[in-house]
Order: C-alpha cells, then structure tokens, then sequence
C-alpha cells in the first residue's frame, strides 16, 4: 500500500498490476488512488463512523481525466467533512441510486393522481404535457435531482411557447407537491416555487351581429341540405344560445334538462355541479332535437347509445362556409358573453351564466360591460353640451322626485 501526494506526475507513474493497487495521500487522510489490473484510475474516500471501532467504507469520487487531482481532492475534503459531522455520504448516495426518475414517478402520478381524481378533458392534457415536454427534457433525471434551476432552464426553453412553458410548470408544481406527499422528495422541497410564468395574451374572439347572421344563414343551409346532422347544428346553436363549454353540450343527457324550470342540471361540469338556464331560443333548440330510443344524450353520436365526440371537424366546413376561419367553438361561448356585457349585464350576472368559479375569469368581459355606460354617458354629455351652447332641441323633463336640488 503505498503512500504519497496525489499529483499528475505521481497518478501517472503508478503502474497497473495483476492486482488493485491503491496510493494513500499523505496530505489528506483518506484520500486515496486506486488502479486496477486494466489500468483504470479511480479517486477515493476511505473512513470510519463510530470511532475505531465502526466499520470502514469507501467512496468513489470518479476516474482521472473527467477529473484531475486538484478536483478530487477537493470533493475528497468535502466527504470527509461530511464524515466528520457524523453522516454517512454512502448512504445519501445509495438513497439517491434507489430514488425513482422523474419518468417512474411521473406514470404513478399520473396513475395515482390525475387519471383517478381528474375530468376527462384535464387527463388529456396532463398526459400531453408529460408525453411531449416532461419525459424527453427530464424524464431520465432522479426525481431527487431535480433542482429549482433545472425547472428554469427547461421554463426559459420553451419561452417561445408561453403557453405550453406554463402549463409544464404547473404540472411539475402538482407533480412535485405530490411526490412530497408521498415521501418520494423532502417537504419543502418543490423546485418549482419561485418560477415566474410568462405573460399569456388572452385570446378574444367575439362575433359580431353580422358575423352570427352569417353563421345562422349557414346552419341553416348545412340543417336543410343535408350537410350535418341535425345533431352537429343543434350542439352548435346550443352553445351559441346558452354559453355553456363544449364538453357541457356534447355530453348532455335528457335527464338533466328541467323543462319546468327551463334549466339543465349538470351533474359534474368543470367546476362541479352547474345549472344553466334556458332561454326561449335554447328550449326551441331542444325542443327541435330528434331523441333516439335508447340513447339518454341529447347530442347523439354514430355509435348506439353514445353522444357526439368530435364536433371538430364539422364545425371547420361550416366555418369556411360563413366565413369564419379564425373562430373557434369555444369562442361561441365568449360571444354569448360578450352580448350580455353590451346589453348591459353586471360581471357577476355573466360569471354566473358561464359558470364561472372565480370572478378574474369574467373580468375580461369588464370592457365591453362597459360600452351601454359609454353611451348613456355620450347621450348625457351631447345633451348639456348642446344646452351650453344653446342648442337645445327641447326642454328637460325633471325625474319624478326632483326638486331642484
């Protein structure tokens, strides 16, 4: 066993044997070189816990050349430190060997969590964002290893897709609180805290009186030749007419409609049990709707007893057709909020027709909720600044009450 400084010029002159054979350094104790019989060259730890009676172990710090002397011998000072507080870094490494990838733990989370206590629709994209940005960026890491700046820098990664860079951050976020939960990573732990989401441009698509004329000459046309199914253009109309979310439509069944009320109780809607009141226009919709024995939905699909899963791909015809490429389903939705907010509905009232479980969702209808103020307010100014300047075309009624004050 001999003994020496660990350098390049004596790391380099020891010679393979038949046999491991080791260089202690005589300035660091415990730091040690092994060779083996092929020549490698393998930088060490070797200590004891307990006193001089525990037992003794080794740790391997790597091999010459990804690492030269100095470094090992520094990472060897930082072990022995470890050793001196009374831990055992084996132990923290064998932990770490034993500790699930991100990739394990991610399908028992997804198993576990998402597929077990999520809609449908939430599944499908917690599924997405682990298949397409999770497994190929750090799917192979230990879930363990995983540090705040390795969650940035995949964050900064996707900078060019805000919304898909913020999605992921928020599946890491539930992923992470869910693997402390389970004892998989210490608490407090998550990596995600303190990554801060990039700005996402809401989209706003509403369409226009003219625009739903279009859009009305056009169903009609598709309903009368032929084109759709009288299926696809009530679901259509449905969601013009009540604002209700897409999944809402295709998935109604007769039983939750209450004629009597003119409502549809939801039973399990994005944000739980839901009502959604019916309008003259909407029980005409539904009254028009042919029922299929057997069948409980309202939006029939080609399979017996199903309802329609794809309206995709018939509402991209109709929208050619009315001129409305860049309109999407879900933008019905915000049309039907939209005419509320210029008819002079309160927020509150248009969260509660949507359904909305936080009342910053509805906020972005504030500015159209806006416009009948505007033009009171025109009407108002047009009149006092004609009387200013004597152009009044009549005499002002006074409100009943007035008295002058």
């Amino acid at each position: 066993m001999a003994k020496g400084k660990i350098s390049k010029r004596s790391v380099d002159a020891l010679r393979p044997s038949d046999r491991d054979e080791y260089l202690w350094d005589t300035d660091l104790a415990g730091f040690g070189l092994k060779v083996t019989p092929r020549g490698r060259r393998i930088y060490l730890v070797q200590y004891r816990l307990g006193g001089r009676k525990g037992r003794t172990r080794r740790y391997t710090i790597g091999h010459h050349g990804p690492l030269t002397p100095e470094q090992a011998r520094t990472e060897a000072k930082r072990l022995l430190g470890v050793v001196a507080s009374g831990k055992d870094p084996s132990e923290a490494r064998d932990r770490a060997r034993k500790a699930p990838t991100v990739a394990n733990a991610g399908e028992r989370f997804l198993n576990e969590h998402v597929r077990a206590k999520l809609k449908p629709k939430s599944i499908e994209e917690y599924e997405r964002t682990f298949k397409l940005h999770i497994l190929p960026n750090i799917g192979k890491l230990n879930l363990t290893d995983v540090s705040r700046a390795r969650v940035a820098r995949l964050h900064h990664s996707m900078r060019d897709k805000p919304y898909a860079a913020n999605r992921t951050v928020a599946f890491l976020t539930k992923f992470f609180n869910w693997s402390e939960m389970h004892g998989l990573r210490p608490d407090g732990s998550n990596p995600c805290r303190h990554i801060e989401k990039y700005p996402e441009k809401k989209r706003e698509r509403f369409l226009s009186e003219v625009e739903m004329t279009r859009l009305g000459s056009t169903l009609a046309e598709f309903e009368e030749g032929e084109k759709a199914t009288p299926w696809t253009v009530a679901a259509i109309r449905l969601l013009m007419l009540t604002g209700a979310r897409l999944n809402e439509i295709l998935t109604l069944k007769w039983d939750y409609i209450d004629l009597d009320s003119r409502a549809m109780h939801l039973p399990d809607s994005k944000t739980g049990a839901k009502t959604i009141y019916l309008n003259a226009p909407s029980l005409e919709v539904l009254n028009g709707i042919p029922r299929v024995d057997g069948n409980p939905h309202v939006i029939c699909g080609q399979k017996p007893g199903s309802c329609l899963i794809n309206l995709q791909k018939p509402w991209r015809r109709i929208r050619k057709k009315a001129k409305l490429d860049d309109v999407r389903l879900h933008d019905l939705r915000h049309s039907f909020a939209s005419v509320g907010a210029i008819g002079g509905a309160s927020l509150p009232v248009i969260g509660a027709l949507l359904g909305h479980s936080q009342p910053q969702t509805t906020a972005r209808y504030a500015h159209l909720s806006a416009d009948p103020l505007k033009a009171a307010s025109d009407a108002i100014g047009e009149r006092i600044a004609g009387a200013l300047a004597g152009e009044s075309k009549g005499k002002v009624v006074p409100l009943k009450g007035d008295r002058g004050e």
